[in-house]
């Protein structure tokens, strides 16, 4: 039975899943699921899905093909006369969608299916280490609960036949204090690969609230690809315009400014974290980086291909930029990139036009497995 059941719930996870991928651009377009996140689950709409229930009718009260009637008489009802609709509307509340909790591990899984992501490969410079526990050994001393059945047997069983005990007729076997075996652990030590991701965005007037919002859906994205590839990773929060600041997640995606900008301020203070926190051979670093396409000034700009060449590139796994489309800003900034980084292969740019262009993005930025 419990076999059964299992084999039933791992069905219905498939047929969940299949719906999630055949819905799964309108989720992130719409960003429908953001604010369903908890910390380790999201609960996603899955439209369409009836889920198996018996139904019990009243005793003694028939059924079909029951009771009183003749053939011909409507089932239901003794009226043979039909509605026309002119009825006042309802009270009750008409069907829903089914939410289904989904891990963050696994929605990354169907992105990356979807999405046909390669895994990332790490540079394999992480020194980090981290301490874990492993079972590797025996030992005569310990708690019940880590004693070793099979050995503790095994040595209640060699005792009784040195003993001239055992009887192959009756072959009982009463394990004694001394026959008790547990299980030993050691410290392993061992390389843990991290990441941080360092966003900077455009606050000045012209990044709008549907702006905003496109990139915040993006991101969520790209957190729960990156989380699923690495086991800790970090996110940092730069907002410019034309001088840049460290912030929460929160003000990162509720600032509005205006003015001028500058963006190269976000560039020096991205390298000034890269530098003070993250060093290269033991983080895998993503600095991510959305605009309108506007800036102060050609000089400034660069300043900013300067700061990619000399201080940020070399450090870093990708440096993604995402154009976000407005009707504002000149779009000038990404062919600025696209002159002096076209041969890069660490420099990925994409143009977001609007929410529909979000997985497309998404799929440039994380598509070739860096």
């Amino acid at each position: 039975m419990s076999l059964k059941i299992d084999q039933d719930h791992s069905r219905f996870r498939n047929i969940v899943r299949g719906k999630i991928r055949q819905n799964l651009r309108r989720y992130i377009s719409q960003g429908e699921m953001l604010g369903r996140k908890g910390k380790d689950l999201v609960s996603i709409p899955i439209p369409h899905i009836e889920i198996p229930r018996f139904t019990f009718g009243d005793k003694q009260q028939g059924g079909v093909g029951q009771g009183a009637g003749d053939a011909g008489d409507p089932v239901g009802g003794e009226s043979e006369e039909e509605g026309d609709g002119s009825g006042q509307a309802g009270k009750d509340a008409g069907e829903h969608a089914l939410e289904v909790d989904v891990t963050l591990d696994e929605l990354a899984d169907i992105l990356g299916e979807e999405l046909e992501l390669p895994a990332i490969e790490n540079k394999g410079k992480s020194r980090i280490i981290a301490a874990k526990d492993r079972y590797t050994g025996i030992r005569r001393v310990g708690p019940e609960s880590l004693r070793h059945f099979k050995r503790t047997y095994k040595e209640a069983l060699r005792r009784a036949i040195a003993a001239g005990s055992y009887n192959p007729a009756n072959p009982i076997v009463v394990p004694q204090k001394e026959d008790k075996r547990f299980r030993s652990w050691k410290e392993d030590h061992e390389p843990v690969a991290n990441a941080v991701i360092i966003y900077m965005m455009d606050v000045s007037g012209s990044m709008g609230d549907e702006q905003k919002e496109i990139v915040r859906i993006e991101s969520f994205w790209i957190d729960t690809w990156l989380r699923r590839q690495y086991q800790g990773l970090e996110s940092r929060y730069i907002i410019h315009d034309a001088v840049a600041r460290e912030v929460d997640r929160e003000t990162f995606f509720k600032t509005r400014e205006s003015g001028g900008t500058m963006i190269s301020s976000a560039y020096k203070l991205a390298a000034q974290l890269i530098e003070e926190h993250y060093p290269s051979d033991e983080w895998n670093i993503y600095p991510f980086h959305f605009s309108d396409g506007d800036n102060w000034s050609m000089d400034d700009t660069l300043t900013c291909v300067e700061l990619l060449k000399r201080e940020i590139l070399p450090k870093v796994n990708l440096f993604a930029y995402g154009q976000v489309e407005s009707p504002y800003g000149s779009g000038q900034f990404i062919k600025d990139l696209r002159e002096h980084f076209g041969a890069e292969d660490s420099v990925i740019v994409s143009e977001i036009r609007d929410r529909d262009a979000i997985v497309g993005s998404i799929k440039e930025f994380l598509g070739k497995g860096k």
